[in-house]
């Protein structure tokens, strides 16, 4: 029975399997099962990846240019720069003072110190304020450079939109910041402190009021007070201007010739508290030797003929003037071996001959250069 029933199985299953011919079309659509399941399923998955792409797309501009959205975020909105050199007994309430000011506001920043090759225990102080301050940059330098390489250094190390910059002996007040950032939002690139009732003695005064006196004249910057080391610059001002040597006191003329706005502010001047001046009177002597060098370096670099050539010319007009006058004397009879103006009128000429080649000299330099001379661009629209 078993059999039977075996061979009774055999013929009921052969009428399902008889369709074989049919089988590779169905092994023919059961690949295409799969794939119309695959279509179906890609418009589910492509509705459900749509609304990423516009996110995704939104947040590429932010990674590019400024380093991203993060790091956007984490940037200070002011820096202060301070350089320093043997300040240890005034770092402290500096710090203080500084912390209480910008903590009133909401804006971020952060404090740059700059040891310029300090002798005393001043970099020991402000690491120990770092260790508790998390707004505080240290850098120090191996030795003295000045007051602009540390200036040079700090600008390059800030990362604010706005700079403020300060002495670090006290007798900048840090509550002078707020009103400096108010006097950038009218519309100023750099606005310069004014210690209209200076606390100095008279040896410092005096010439400080010549120099500034000199400078107004020779530059047309009307400002009183070029030395002020509280100012407060926009970023940009401290991209383009570059600060080296001894020109730190003449960043504002150095702005302003690169088409920035200047203004000026009065400020608090304190006395002095701790130590002693790091400046003398010679810096006034090297203060106007760098005057030459800021007014050659910004108006007459690019085109040297300019002030060799006029000089040149006023001399060779002069000695040219002198001769013709002699020569007529002299076809008049009177002798020129004992007339010293004749000498003089031969020198003038020569210096003026001298001045006008070194001038060309320097445009044939410069018309050289000219592939890799920067320019400050203050928009740039495509």
């Amino acid at each position: 029975m078993t059999q039977t029933e075996h061979q009774d199985d055999t013929p009921q299953r052969e009428p399902a399997s008889e369709p074989i011919p049919q089988e590779p079309a169905q092994q023919a659509r059961a690949p295409q099962q799969p794939r119309q399941q695959q279509q179906q399923r890609q418009p589910q998955q492509r509705q459900q990846r749509q609304p990423r792409q516009p996110q995704q797309q939104n947040q590429q501009p932010q990674r590019q240019g400024d380093g991203g959205q993060q790091n956007q975020q984490r940037w200070p909105d002011i820096s202060v720069v301070i350089p320093l050199y043997n300040e240890e007994e005034s770092l402290r309430e500096l710090h203080q003072q500084l912390k209480a000011t910008l903590g009133r506001t909401s804006q971020r920043y952060e404090l740059v110190f700059v040891d310029d090759g300090s002798t005393d225990k001043s970099f020991q102080v402000l690491r120990d304020l770092k260790r508790v301050d998390r707004h505080i940059k240290v850098i120090r330098f191996r030795r003295n450079y000045g007051k602009s390489a540390a200036l040079a250094v700090g600008f390059e190390k800030a990362t604010g939109n706005i700079v403020i910059t300060m002495d670090a002996d006290l007798q900048d007040d840090p509550a002078e910041i707020p009103a400096l950032k108010r006097k950038l939002d009218d519309g100023y690139d750099l606005v310069s402190g004014w210690k209209k009732s200076r606390k100095d003695p008279l040896s410092k005064t005096i010439p400080s009021r010549l120099f500034n006196f000199v400078v107004r004249v020779m530059t047309g910057i009307r400002i009183h007070d070029f030395n002020c080391g509280l100012k407060a610059y926009r970023r940009d001002v401290i991209k383009a201007v570059n600060v080296y040597g001894e020109l730190h006191r003449y960043i504002p003329v150095l702005a302003h010739w690169e088409g920035f706005k200047v203004g000026e502010l009065p400020v608090r001047h304190r006395a002095r508290r701790f130590g002693k001046t790091k400046f003398g009177f010679g810096r006034f002597w090297k203060g106007f030797l760098d005057l030459l060098t800021v007014i050659f370096t910004t108006r007459y670099f690019r085109r040297p003929l300019h002030l060799f050539g006029i000089w040149g010319l006023i001399a060779l007009l002069i000695g040219l003037g002198i001769s013709i006058w002699l020569v007529v004397d002299w076809f008049q009879g009177r002798p020129l071996s004992n007339r010293p103006l004749f000498l003089a009128g031969i020198f003038l000429v020569i210096v003026g001959i001298q001045f006008i080649s070194i001038g060309l000299l320097g445009e044939m330099i410069t018309k050289s250069q000219r592939s890799s001379v920067e320019y400050a661009i203050r928009e740039f629209i495509r």
